[in-house]
């Protein structure tokens, strides 16, 4: 994996080149040309994700969203395995670990759609956007003075809940509207990064959130994540402050923030991700005027390609090179 420093963890079948890949992601047709001509030496398979199994018995290497661990036991030379995703607790199986695959993700590619995403989020609760939309449907002409309606996100603090690349392009962009940005990571006695003016650790997590207006969660779920905003740590947080979740739902107690919402013990929430997805229509969040549900399309961009695809490629190159991988998982981890 590629931390945030640059640090990056050995491949495991170094000198063992990839005779064939098998990409079982719908990348566009030029994208998979180009491969082909980069790495000759290499049977580069193009198929469906039904079509995957019968080519397992083969491969080298894979690109996919999923595996499970039936495929893993059809793919006896399966080494290196490279998602097209930032999340892997749906691939980080015992069956994965135990094969020893080398897992590697696509960390970096979301952090200026999804940087530029939470900033949207915030701004609509600063202007009061969701109510004025709302009246819009309504045909309901909203002129009248909003000054108890509204705020300014100039001089208010944002807690970044993780310090991934998505975190770290929010917190370029905030600092330009004059925000205090703090950021909360595993490891806090290392220096702050750019534009981030405070580092504390997850241990003191506690008193972060309690000193922030917004706080947005970064994380990847893990076992030390799942549920680690339960009611104890959503009560620290300041009622006139907001949430923000781009990471997985599973990382907030669900029942505990509707619960918060409800008791005015929260401002409000900007979710993408929820437990489960796609979230119930009998949620009490969809009813909420101070929820912004995005149905977890926070990671769109018409870039995406451009972006993914070269992370892959310079995987390979790696991979046949004997060289460490690009954001290499740590199965210890889960990140």
């Amino acid at each position: 994996m590629t931390t945030p420093t640059g640090q990056e963890r050995p491949a495991d079948g170094a000198g063992e080149p990839i005779r064939k890949l098998v990409v079982a992601v719908e990348i566009p047709e030029p994208f998979v040309a180009d491969l082909r001509q980069r790495f000759p030496d290499i049977a580069i398979v193009q198929v469906s994700s039904d079509e995957l199994t019968p080519e397992l018995a083969d491969a080298d290497a894979l690109c996919s969203f999923r595996l499970t661990p039936e495929q893993i036991a059809q793919a006896p030379r399966l080494r290196w395995l490279q998602t097209m995703s930032a999340g892997v607790e749906h691939v980080l199986t015992p069956e994965l670990v135990d094969r020893g695959i080398a897992l590697t993700n696509a960390s970096g590619v979301h952090a200026i759609n999804i940087g530029e995403h939470l900033l949207a989020m915030m701004l609509a609760f600063a202007r009061g956007l969701p109510g004025l939309v709302r009246a819009q449907g309504r045909r309901e002409w909203r002129g009248q003075d909003r000054r108890d309606q509204v705020f300014e996100l100039h001089g208010q603090t944002l807690l970044l809940v993780g310090l991934g690349d998505i975190a770290l392009a929010l917190a370029e962009r905030v600092s330009g509207l004059g925000m205090r940005v703090v950021g909360a990571r595993r490891r806090a006695d290392q220096p702050p990064p750019p534009h981030v003016d405070e580092v504390v650790g997850l241990d003191h997590l506690g008193d972060a959130v309690s000193r922030a207006d917004h706080v947005a969660i970064c994380l990847p779920l893990t076992d030390a994540t799942r549920g680690l905003f339960d009611a104890r740590l959503l009560g620290r947080m300041r009622p006139t402050a907001y949430l923000y979740n781009i990471g997985r739902g599973a990382i907030v107690d669900q029942a505990a923030l509707i619960a918060a919402l409800e008791e005015g013990r929260l401002a409000g929430a900007g979710l993408d991700v929820t437990d489960p997805e796609p979230l119930p229509a009998e949620s009490a969040l969809w009813g909420m005027d101070n929820v912004l549900i995005t149905s977890h399309t926070s990671g769109a961009t018409p870039h995406y390609w451009e972006r993914a695809v070269p992370i892959l490629a310079d995987n390979i190159a790696r991979f046949q090179d004997g060289r460490p991988l690009l954001n290499r998982v740590d199965p210890s981890r889960g990140y």
